[in-house]
């Protein structure tokens, strides 16, 4: 029987090429999402679990610590269903709460902590969220206190940076940083995370049907405009821990070491960096931000194992001349998530560390694996692997819905157990994308005769010239090409003749130079002229969103501005 229940469909391309060492009918867990944390403190209970500036909890003390969490949460009202607001970057505190609020009962909504305030006011007006954590950091406590009293949050429980910190280091840090630290109001609207987990840490842990239960409303800007609540159940997440875990394929338990760059708040982060690496047994090296000479000396001397990144920290690496006196030869592992990861970005870094980088696809709404390269087998340049186990892949035309053959390109639609229950209080939102038993991702592609599948473009991103489809991510890998090339991104602008025409923005290399003549005469045998850019600009830096992925939508907002759009 397949994962889906259905007898084995010989109909799958990926069956006849899926590495042995994670059959796609594996069986998968279904459980609360706290249970990876009671099982890995289980299993290696005196291991290190997080590691915080070189202060470090084992296992035990971390379950321990999400325990008394728990308590203190249900002690100032959370109970079962309750939406609780993490604002924190990557630290003990994140971790304690994300599994005290589900052990408590409690819905985690992520939250970005470099949001405007307008933007954590509608994330906690939407979500309906009670009670909100921050950190005492002049980046976060002013805009959590403001959007306590401009909502109706119930109370802001606020841990401090110095409590986290080793002895010298926080010391270091009142004496040097002291201005980032906020001046912190006292009343009975809020409460010290340290008065908050001063309990015996016996929570009543309430009864949890993953399959059912709410476990994180993850916010995304999904395929059909505003910013909505993905409702990623218990089963959702822990299934997909699973299926990425065991995609690692020779993991050493209880002594892998992941290198945790990316903020958890953001989906990518959250199942890959923390709970694969929970579900390995494996140490997490927390950075609260990405900063690159730090990440290259937490390489250097912390000896990583894997390392979850986005494209553009790959190429700040490739691009930097500090890397070569760093040794990253502990990298065992390097996964690519969040954005398409170009091929020659892909080459230079390999090249560079040693450590193979595996692509893979995910959205929010699913969990959010979708579909990895295998890290034992074949590794295909430019495709982001074949679906996880127990995943379904279909591609479906853009205008009919039916199912595409091979090679043929249309919209990349998922069926798994890791796709989410709907989107928060929003029925016609997820019936416009849960469509004949499937999550249509909004992704255009297509699938190869061995399953793996390719990212051709996002439907939204795609330019039509003169009634030709133009996918910006061709072009984008023919313009990386250029060894000139650091970074570009394409959009499409207005163009009287043909409707729409590629506009390319690149950033060039320190100590290089590229004219606009150069790049159009070696681009002339990599693309069609209907695909060629009408319009270069060069600039010093390209627009990144929140995590660093390089984002077209400020590029297209300027453009519809010039145009009087």
């Amino acid at each position: 029987m397949n994962a889906d229940g259905s007898s084995q469909n010989t109909s799958y391309p990926w069956l006849r090429t899926y590495p042995a060492y994670a059959p796609w009918n594996m069986p998968l867990p279904s459980m609360p999402v706290f249970n990876l944390l009671h099982d890995a403190a289980a299993k290696y209970a005196d291991r290190p679990a997080m590691d915080f500036f070189g202060k470090r909890w084992t296992y035990a003390e971390t379950a321990e610590l999400a325990a008394h969490a728990a308590k203190g949460f249900q002690k100032i009202g959370v109970t079962k269903g309750t939406r609780v607001g993490l604002l924190l970057p990557n630290s003990p505190y994140y971790i304690a709460a994300y599994f005290g609020v589900m052990m408590a009962g409690g819905i985690v909504v992520n939250m970005n902590p470099l949001y405007a305030v307008r933007e954590l006011e509608v994330m906690v007006k939407d979500s309906g969220a009670e009670f909100l954590v921050t950190m005492d950091l002049t980046a976060m406590y002013p805009k959590a206190r403001t959007v306590l009293n401009n909502t109706n949050l119930r109370k802001l429980v606020v841990c401090s940076m110095t409590e986290a910190l080793p002895l010298g280091t926080s010391v270091l840090f009142n004496l040097f940083r002291r201005s980032t630290v906020a001046n912190v109001e006292e009343d009975d609207r809020q409460v010290w995370w340290d008065d908050l987990v001063n309990n015996d840490g016996k929570p009543q842990i309430p009864a949890i049907d993953p399959a059912e239960d709410v476990a994180v409303l993850q916010y995304t800007g999904g395929t059909t405009g505003l910013p909505k609540g993905a409702m990623l159940t218990h089963s959702n997440i822990v299934a997909n821990v699973r299926m990425v875990s065991s995609w690692h394929g020779s993991p050493v338990y209880g002594h892998e070491k992941f290198l945790a760059a990316l903020p958890f708040f953001h989906v990518f982060a959250m199942t890959v960096a923390l709970l694969c690496a929970m579900d390995l047994g494996a140490e997490i090296i927390m950075m609260p931000r990405f900063e690159l000479k730090d990440c290259l000396k937490q390489i250097a001397k912390k000896k990583p194992t894997v390392f979850p990144a986005v494209p553009t920290i790959f190429t700040a690496i490739n691009n930097s001349p500090l890397a070569k006196n760093f040794d990253l030869t502990s990298l065992k592992l390097c996964i690519s998530g969040g954005a398409p990861l170009p091929v020659e970005v892909k080459r230079q870094f390999e090249e560079s560390s040693g450590c193979v980088v595996v692509e893979g696809y995910g959205l929010s709404e699913t969990s959010p694996v979708v579909c990895t390269n295998p890290t034992q087998g074949v590794n295909k340049a430019g495709s982001v692997g074949l679906p996880m186990p127990g995943t379904i892949v279909e591609i479906r035309a853009l205008d009919d819905d039916r199912v595409l053959g091979v090679g043929e390109k249309g919209e990349i639609c998922v069926r798994g157990p890791q796709v989410m229950k709907g989107y928060w209080k929003r029925p016609e939102d997820t019936a416009e994308v849960m469509k004949n038993g499937s999550f249509h991702t909004g992704d255009v592609g297509y699938m190869d005769d061995e399953g793996y599948v390719f990212i051709v473009d996002h439907i939204k991103d795609m330019i039509i010239a003169s009634g030709f489809k133009i996918y910006p991510r061709m072009v984008e890998e023919a313009i990386y090409l250029h060894p000139a090339v650091e970074e570009v991104t394409v959009i499409g602008v207005e163009d009287e003749y043909r409707g729409q025409a590629p506009k390319a923005f690149i950033k060039v290399r320190k100590d290089m130079t590229l004219t606009e003549a150069e790049i159009r005469t070696f681009l002339n045998d990599k693309l069609s002229k209907i695909e060629l850019p009408a319009v270069y600009e060069f600039r010093d830096v390209l627009p990144k969103s929140l995590i660093g992925k390089l984002s077209k939508k400020e590029l297209k907002q300027e453009e519809a501005a010039k145009s009087g759009g």
